[in-house]
């Protein structure tokens, strides 16, 4: 069970933690991250400061948001580290990320994300795409591999089509399980995401656009015409210029941009 101890502190199974403690890994993701004296830099989830520390040294201050109240408690009253922290004891996946952004700039958000709530944090982040000059996150390599997908992959799916409407997605480095404490039973990877900016961005609502993957990632080997027959019949698809006889994770991001414009501009005339 020692195993599962690191610095003194139990890994919570229940907040997916696994800590970070490979120095020349954590050095990789540091010099990805880049951080800057005058840089707005969110931390979320910093657990017990692997990267906290080398990145509050090279920026002088960052924001933190961490959701277990004892690491929140120990970073408070950590020696070096507590005058460069702001520290929020929240939920990341409630929090107002407005309240942290300044006129003149932009956020970077950066974290290694507990595995078990990494694709709806993700979501809540792309909100604010906005906002944030750019992410950086430990994630599991699958889940990278899924957000950086090129269509017709087998990859391909929602966070694909959701990630890539918002962002340039691209994996910057490749982490081992012995990089952790406890190791996970999987590999892991940081992705860095720079949101792209309102006028590159087609004009769609997240809700409209997540609710087109919902149908047709929802049963993948079923073709447009089938995934798709709750919101649009064959000849709506073709009218669109899409092929029924296609399966979803063969359309490109920009198809299910028009299918959901498609879809809003319908049912507003309704």
């Amino acid at each position: 069970m020692t195993d599962n101890v690191h610095q003194g502190h139990r890994a919570r199974k229940r907040f997916g933690q696994n800590f970070l403690h490979d120095p020349q890994v954590i050095g990789r993701i540091v010099k990805a991250i880049s951080p800057k004296p005058d840089d707005l830099l969110v931390e979320i989830g910093p657990g017990l400061g692997a990267l906290t520390e080398p990145v509050a040294e090279a920026a002088g201050h960052l924001t933190v948001i961490e959701l277990d109240r004892d690491l929140a408690e120990r970073l408070q009253q950590h020696p070096q580290l507590a005058d460069k922290l702001t520290i929020h004891q929240a939920d990341a996946m409630k929090f107002d990320f407005t309240s942290l952004t300044s006129s003149t700039k932009k956020l970077k958000v950066f974290g290694n994300l507990p595995y078990n709530i990494s694709t709806p944090l993700l979501f809540h982040l792309f909100q604010y795409a906005d906002l944030i000059e750019n992410m950086h996150f430990m994630l599991q390599k699958e889940v990278v591999q899924r957000m950086t997908a090129v269509h017709g992959s087998k990859a391909f799916g929602r966070l694909s089509v959701m990630t890539q409407y918002y962002c340039d997605a691209m994996p910057v480095v490749q982490v081992g399980p012995g990089a952790f404490k406890p190791a996970p039973k999987v590999e892991s990877a940081v992705v860095r995401l720079i949101p792209k900016a309102v006028s590159a961005r087609a004009q769609v609502s997240a809700e409209t656009l997540n609710r087109v993957c919902l149908e047709a990632f929802n049963q993948r080997r079923k073709t447009l015409r089938n995934c798709f027959s709750n919101i649009a019949t064959a000849e709506d698809l073709q009218q669109l210029g899409l092929d029924p006889g296609q399966r979803p994770e063969q359309l490109a991001v920009e198809d299910f941009v028009r299918i959901a414009q498609w879809l809003e501009q319908k049912e507003s005339s309704l």
